[in-house]
């Protein structure tokens, strides 16, 4: 016993030094450990953060198609809608053209004397047709 007391002033420091450089070791290790964990932690995040922004901009995305679709779709619709109302008219014209040329041949054989001349409005498509007749 007397001899760890003669080399208390010796082994006293090595085990202050030894505690200290324990101590210091285990600070660093967490802090390693705390500063891994920040770098994952905010890896993560940013990654979450990416993917949100990615989903919310693909959202925004097929919005966007849908409404491109539903808009595609009326505009087909009243294409369709025009060109039955063409045919229509077409069909109308035909019909009337065909009208006035039979009443145009009554009034010639009815009054035996040739039939007034068309308004200029409609004369080319009653003169395309007496002349193919």
């Amino acid at each position: 016993m007397d001899g760890l007391v003669s080399l208390a002033p010796v082994l006293a420091p090595l085990f202050g030094m030894l505690g200290a450089l324990g101590g210091a070791w285990l600070v660093y290790r967490q802090n390693k450990k705390n500063s891994e964990a920040s770098a994952i932690k905010n890896l993560t995040e940013g990654f979450t953060s990416l993917l949100e922004q990615q989903r919310a901009s693909t959202n925004q995305t097929m919005e966007r198609m849908t409404t491109l679709e539903a808009k595609y779709d009326t505009l087909e619709r009243r294409v369709e809608h025009l060109q039955e109302e063409q045919r229509q008219w077409r069909r109308w014209k035909a019909a009337a053209v065909e009208y006035i040329h039979d009443l145009r041949d009554l009034v010639r054989g009815a009054l035996h004397r040739p039939a007034p001349e068309p308004p200029h409005e409609i004369a080319a498509d009653i003169e395309r047709t007496d002349s193919a007749a």
